[in-house]
């Protein structure tokens, strides 16, 4: 019962005092004041209207009472359910749909939380004051905005009138270990083979594009896999939002794109930072996402000296990537012609690696194709591993591993320089396992 009288008051109250500080601002006094104020008025109401509300106030205790001032300041001041939300450590993914639908993942579950915002002014206070924070603006007017937080967090909101269920917020956050390759062993989203050979694809300076639908593990993938390459090499990242944590390359250089806001006109793209890394002498460029036009720049630099470049992009299928290249290409050079196009991606990519976020939710990598080359108009992939199913397999549980292709691999010559002379004819197993 205790309970109940305590969230009804800090809903009532936190009414109270917003009515009152919609007049004017208040200082951090002013507003400890109002709340002392508007708390004796409502225990004087009580007093003469409700007796057991009355009977709760006169039986709370000092540091009751002072829990119920911080929740309404918190509430009035702070963010509320938000604050809440963010400050849990478990939490990787947060997905507000209006008021009174939050959704989060925890622990690699996704739940919905029965809390919820008082009504849509709530949530749209409690949202612009956070985006306040991160030195952004969300209104009517300029309905959608990106921005990250200290942690490196990534937050996208939506306001109405382009969000219809009331505002949206999405957060996607990432934890302060940096993914390696022995957690994804761990979790078993790729073997040892697979490990192994990734890691000899990076160090004998194969360039590699990473791809999957959202979720799949994409930037964590590119994380781990960034950490093998060698401490000496300088390394550019350019990214939209600041998320890889590559700890081991002291010569590192972190670029993020720059939105143009209501102060600066200026806008810093990811295909402006693209050219600007090709002045800085860089021996790896790491890109987080490719999604637009700054895909020839990427396939420019990978083919003019920057072999071992990584980076990402959104597709469901090697195959798959390689059509969103053709289309990025084309969305900024439709001049070029389709076969230019090719040759140009044929050349630059080595390998791709397909991820996927599976039916049971867990995360796995599903292929690790060479790029052998462009012949008969197109561009010929060459799988080396792929995902396969077992048997234990059942429709609300995975099982399967990557297995090792009988292919053989076409293109030796980066692997020779390295001198890693593992997958020579006859080095290679007779039936590549």
């Amino acid at each position: 019962m205790a309970e109940q009288y305590f969230m009804d008051e800090v809903t009532a109250l936190k009414q109270a005092v917003q009515k009152a500080s919609r007049i004017r601002e208040y200082s951090k006094d002013e507003m400890e004041e109002l709340i002392d104020q508007k708390l004796s008025e409502r225990i004087d109401w009580a007093k003469e209207n409700n007796p057991g509300l009355y009977w709760y106030y006169q039986n709370l205790s000092f540091k009751d009472r002072s829990t119920l001032k911080y929740t309404i300041t918190e509430s009035v001041e702070g963010l509320g359910i938000l604050g809440k939300i963010i400050m849990d450590p478990d939490i990787t993914e947060v997905m507000i749909n209006g008021y009174d639908t939050i959704f989060v993942e925890k622990s690699g579950k996704l739940l919905r939380l029965e809390e919820h915002f008082e009504n849509d002014e709530d949530l749209v206070r409690i949202v612009q004051r956070f985006v306040s924070s991160m030195d952004r603006t969300v209104d009517a007017s300029n309905p959608i905005v990106d921005a990250r937080l200290e942690d490196g967090s990534r937050v996208h909101v939506a306001f109405p009138p382009v969000a219809l269920n009331g505002a949206t917020v999405t957060i996607r956050r990432f934890s302060k270990n940096p993914m390696t390759v022995e957690k994804l062993l761990e979790f078993k989203s790729i073997t040892p083979e697979a490990a192994d050979f990734l890691q000899k694809l990076v160090v004998s300076r194969h360039n590699i594009f990473v791809c999957g639908g959202t979720g799949s593990g994409k930037t964590t993938f590119l994380n781990a896999v960034s950490n093998f390459i060698p401490a000496w090499e300088r390394v550019i990242t350019i990214e939209d939002s600041a998320e890889l944590q590559i700890k081991n390359v002291p010569n590192l250089v972190r670029m993020e794109t720059k939105k143009a806001n209501s102060k600066e006109a200026v806008e810093i793209t990811i295909r402006d930072l693209i050219k600007a890394s090709l002045r800085m002498r860089p021996d790896r460029i790491v890109v987080g996402e490719v999604r637009g036009e700054e895909a020839l720049d990427m396939l420019q630099a990978m083919n003019t000296g920057h072999d071992g470049s990584l980076s990402t992009g959104h597709a469901n299928s090697a195959e798959g990537m390689l059509s969103r290249l053709e289309t990025m290409v084309l969305t900024g050079s439709a001049d070029l012609p389709l076969e230019a196009i090719r040759q140009q991606i044929a050349s630059a990519v080595d390998y791709i690696v397909h991820l996927s976020r599976l039916r049971d939710f867990s995360r796995k990598c599903m292929e690790i194709t060479e790029v052998a080359g462009y012949e008969d108009n197109k561009i010929r992939l060459n799988p080396i591993y792929r995902f396969q199913e077992d048997e234990h397999s059942t429709v609300k549980k995975v099982s399967g591993r990557l297995v090792r292709t009988k292919n053989k691999i076409v293109k030796m010559d980066k692997f020779l320089l390295a001198g890693i002379y593992d997958y020579l004819e006859g080095k290679d197993g007779e039936d590549g396992q």
